[in-house]
């Protein structure tokens, strides 16, 4: 994969290894938590990235069954990728269900990924060919959606719980890095009156304290009325309102799915397009090199080539 303004592969892909699905028990779930584990064949001190689905629609893109451009293309080059299904997908049955969390699961999405974290050494086991490769000191989450507002919450943003009112921080300090794709914004008077009846989880979020390095993307043609009355800037409030070191790509033409990131001719993704997705997924990769000590070119380079374009695909702010 490449897009325009790429004059050579950044790394070559490799072949990847993967298994699906491995399952952890967790007691207290609902069901025991299913992932996928995907990883190139060769290679040592793989970092390590959770990637986390959104609540999406569609029966199996929210599953560790989606999501396979965003997860094969990691895998392709260079990380380990932990892909959970979170209790809020569709194929579990669960959106309707008599919970306090239903239907997004919003606490159960984070602990999720840090009891993934918890049993690193289980899902070693489960794929052999991957003991002693990985390397757990740089670990990165990356999500879409709400995903991206579960990977928010995980690297240090906080909103209120809906139940009885208390601030909510679920940061996890073993993610050093991470890249929030399409997620929503601060809540308050941004939602739209939909959001705060059905999704109250959102009306609380703030960034003030989501200080971790982060990639936020989000398409310039993002409109979604049934959660926001601000439009396609609310996805970009992860970078606007929190401190740290951050970077904000913002892909022209662009809808929610950035272009196709969660699923391979998907009928949910309005916006297809393979270019805008293979942008996302270069300056994902790029960003997470770079954050994680990998290669400290590769952000630069990438952001570089984007812009510099004669037809740049999006425009990119740092700080």
């Amino acid at each position: 994969m490449s897009y325009t303004g790429y004059t050579r592969n950044p790394v070559p892909a490799s072949a990847v290894l993967s298994l699906a699905p491995v399952t952890l028990p967790t007691p207290d779930r609902a069901v025991d938590l299913e992932l996928r584990v995907s990883a190139p064949v060769s290679g040592a001190g793989l970092p390590i990235v959770l990637l986390s689905h959104g609540h999406g629609p569609s029966n199996f893109l929210s599953s560790l069954y989606g999501y396979g451009p965003l997860g094969n293309f990691l895998a392709a080059h260079g990380f380990v990728v932990l892909h959970p299904t979170h209790l809020d997908s569709a194929t579990l049955g669960l959106r309707d269900a008599d919970d306090p969390e239903a239907p997004l699961y919003w606490r159960t999405r984070t602990t999720d990924m840090s009891f993934i974290l918890d049993h690193l050494d289980d899902v070693e086991k489960a794929l052999p060919q991957l003991r002693g490769r990985t390397d757990p000191g740089r670990i990165a989450v990356v999500g879409h959606s709400m995903g991206g507002f579960t990977a928010s919450l995980l690297l240090g943003a906080r909103t209120v719980d809906p139940t009885n009112g208390s601030e909510l921080d679920l940061a996890d300090p073993r993610f050093t890095a991470g890249v929030v794709m399409s997620a929503p914004g601060r809540g308050g008077d941004s939602l739209s009156e939909y959001a705060k009846e059905h999704y109250p989880i959102l009306s609380g979020t703030e960034f003030s304290h989501m200080d971790a390095p982060a990639l936020v993307i989000g398409g310039v043609e993002d409109v979604s009325t049934h959660l926001t009355v601000r439009g396609p800037e609310w996805y970009t409030d992860a970078y606007a309102l929190s401190p740290g070191r951050k970077a904000l790509l913002r892909l022209f033409g662009a809808g929610h799915a950035l272009g196709g990131v969660s699923g391979y001719d998907a009928a949910e993704a309005s916006d297809e397009n393979p270019e805008l997705a293979d942008a996302a997924l270069w300056l994902t990769w790029a960003f997470l090199c770079t954050e994680l000590g990998l290669d400290e070119h590769a952000w630069d380079f990438a952001s570089n080539a984007l812009t510099s374009a004669p037809a740049p695909l999006g425009r990119i702010e740092s700080r």
